[in-house]
């Protein structure tokens, strides 16, 4: 992926990867890859790539910052439209976010306010004495049943190609089956199969941030979404909600707590600043649009687009609003329509006004976030409300800090141990090195905002760090910082840690507390699952060929996960199954089956270690 190229919409590219001749999609892969070395050359909002002497792509986005419409994107050569040049161009830019597609299509309301999108993807019925206002029908609609079974085959024809055989056109398919679930509603599956778009390009691009984990889990939450709903399953929450729809919030209160960059796969960079209501809820307003790590960084100052314009996001991290006529989306941002006022207000010091914050047990913040229901799948900057809490830093090991809880109301009482782990290690922001500063100095007592993390043993990504209110063996920090340190943007220095002498003796961690994710016999499974996703179904095909001892079958049966051990050698025996003809020649082995296996695996898998991951939140897992 070339990110100084714009994002590009689905149907775009896959209308571009359709129109290639058979010839030319054999050729694309390798052009994609080459293309995505190309310099860029930059004319205002225009993008150019020469690719050739009589050849030179030009794209130009629109006011999204993405190119939208085929009509953006044009070639000079002499079969353009259809010409690989074009197609390997938009193959390597990022995949524009359902946000850049909904404004440019979406018209504005009266009064320049968010327009709102239907949660079902119902359509207006214009025929007379039909009540367009009632509810929706049980049930996704036939339009949305045929496009989640859309989705489906494609997500599972790469789930058995695997990441080698994963290239361009079938990632093609399935972002036109994205399209397709779009138009017809089904925000949760479209956001679930760009994701995997994007991870597979990851994956095959050997990008130093891919994760596995990631894809894997991209493809487990679009196969069991898309499945259900092709079965008619009547859920709402597999419809999902659209990301812009905007809703009249009335009048909102709200005080800042921290920022936090973003730099997305995508493309994109910004700022989120993350503020709480009088009523508790949690609220974010954004600033992240096409430009990477050095618009991430830039943005740390960017004016607040609410109101007059005249706070920008580190004060409003410090601040507060008064809200008049706002307009909320379903994950929490907050609008900036026409009809918005906002007056800038003094915030609430992390000490007083929002200590109530602090107050919660964390055995009972994080049990409560990674309960049945909660949504923990939409990781990131939009992912809902943070946790707060006092602690003490006692030691480190790789890229964590050991901590352990302080409990003022019950000093006979050890706190809950857990690791502090950076929310983003990229090298051009500060998480790294202020968690080297704080490694250095066991004994300091923190007061910490954060995000769990639903995938590792009693974790927590903090996002800013303060001085605990008693003011002992704790940060000191300027007065403009107002109480707190955003982790991502404000550097700590020596100037703000108490004298070496002034730290309490803790007892030390010279090695990871056990983890009981990573040390259960689980991993058998998570490795033949990763596996599958990987190499595709012919490496899945392996452990079979070699018997149960191969499969690790045998050794998770004996360590008690029998149901692991079965899925397991299920897993392996449909990768390995074929299918013959009347003439006794192999046929093509249908992949619905063996989707439909490898879904049961992930997502046993997934539930069993989601409860391994709980269990550690409690005092005596990890103490």
């Amino acid at each position: 992926m070339n990110t100084e190229l714009p994002p590009v919409a689905p149907e775009v590219v896959a209308a571009a990867v359709e129109e290639l001749t058979s010839r030319l999609r054999k050729k694309l892969d390798a052009t994609i890859e080459t293309y995505t070395t190309l310099p860029v050359t930059v004319d205002g909002a225009v993008r150019r790539v020469r690719c050739g002497e009589d050849a030179e792509v030009t794209l130009v986005p629109g006011p999204s910052g993405a190119v939208t419409d085929a009509a953006q994107a044009q070639c000079s050569c002499l079969l353009a439209p259809r010409c690989l040049h074009r197609t390997a161009v938009l193959g390597a830019a990022p995949v524009a976010d359902a946000d850049a597609v909904t404004e440019a299509t979406d018209q504005p309301s009266e009064g320049g306010a968010e327009t709102a999108e239907p949660d079902r993807g119902v359509q207006k019925s214009g025929t007379p004495g039909t009540d367009v206002t009632a509810g929706p029908p049980p049930g996704p609609t036939a339009a949305q049943v045929a496009a989640a079974a859309g989705l489906w085959a494609a997500a599972a024809a790469v789930l058995a190609a695997g990441v080698p055989g994963a290239g361009a056109v079938p990632q093609a398919e399935v972002l036109r089956a994205a399209h397709t679930a779009r138009l017809t509603g089904l925000h949760r599956a479209e956001a679930a199969a760009l994701r995997v778009v994007r991870a597979l390009r990851a994956a095959r691009a050997r990008h130093d941030g891919h994760r596995l984990a990631d894809l894997v889990a991209g493809l487990r939450e679009l196969l069991l979404t898309s499945g259900l709903l092709a079965a008619s399953d009547p859920d709402p929450a597999l419809i999902g909600t659209a990301r812009r729809g905007y809703r009249p919030g009335g009048s909102l209160k709200v005080h800042g707590v921290c920022r936090e960059p973003v730099i997305s796969a995508t493309g994109y960079g910004g700022v989120v600043t993350h503020v709480l209501a009088d009523d508790g809820r949690w609220f974010s307003v954004s600033d992240v649009k096409p430009g990477g790590p050095a618009r991430a960084r830039g943005a740390a100052t960017a004016t607040v687009a609410l109101g007059s314009g005249s706070l920008d996001h580190a004060q409003l991290s410090r601040g507060g609003l008064l809200i008049s006529g706002a307009t909320l989306s379903p994950d929490g941002r907050l609008g900036a329509g026409k009809g918005v006022r906002a007056t800038p207000v003094i915030g609430l010091s992390w000490t007083s006004g929002l200590a109530p914050l602090f107050a919660r047990p964390l055995t009972q913040a994080a049990t409560a976030q990674l309960a049945p229901g909660h949504d923990t799948e939409r990781a990131g900057p939009q992912a809902g409300e943070l946790i707060g809490c006092d602690v003490v830093v006692v030691g480190a090991a790789e890229d964590h800090l050991f901590a352990r809880e302080l409990t003022p109301d019950a000093p006979d009482r050890e706190g809950l141990l857990i690791r502090l782990a950076p929310a983003n290690g990229h090298p051009e922001l500060a998480h790294a090195a202020n968690f080297r500063k704080l490694a250095s100095r066991p004994g300091l007592r923190l007061r910490v905002v954060g995000r769990v993390d639903p995938d590792r043993a009693a974790t927590l990504r903090p996002l800013a760090v303060g001085p605990v209110p008693d003011g002992k063996a704790t940060l000191l920090l300027p007065p403009e910082w107002a109480g707190h340190a955003d982790l991502g943007y404000d550097r700590l220095e020596g100037a703000h840690f108490p004298p070496p002498g002034d730290l309490s003796p803790v007892e030390g961690r010279t090695a990871m507390p056990p983890d009981p994710v990573a040390e259960a016999p689980l991993w058998r499974l998570r490795r033949l699952v990763e596996v599958a996703v990987s190499g595709g179904r012919r490496a899945a095909a392996e452990p079979a060929r070699d018997g149960a001892r191969a499969s690790g079958a045998a050794a998770l049966r004996h360590s008690g996960f029998r149901t692991a051990a079965d899925l397991a050698e299920a897993l392996a025996a449909e990768a390995d199954r074929r299918g013959r003809d009347v003439f006794g020649r192999t046929q093509q082995a249908d992949p619905d089956g063996y989707a439909r296996v490898w879904l049961s695996a992930a997502v046993y898998l997934s539930g069993t270690e989601r409860a391994l991951v709980e269990a550690t939140w409690q005092p005596s897992a990890v103490a």
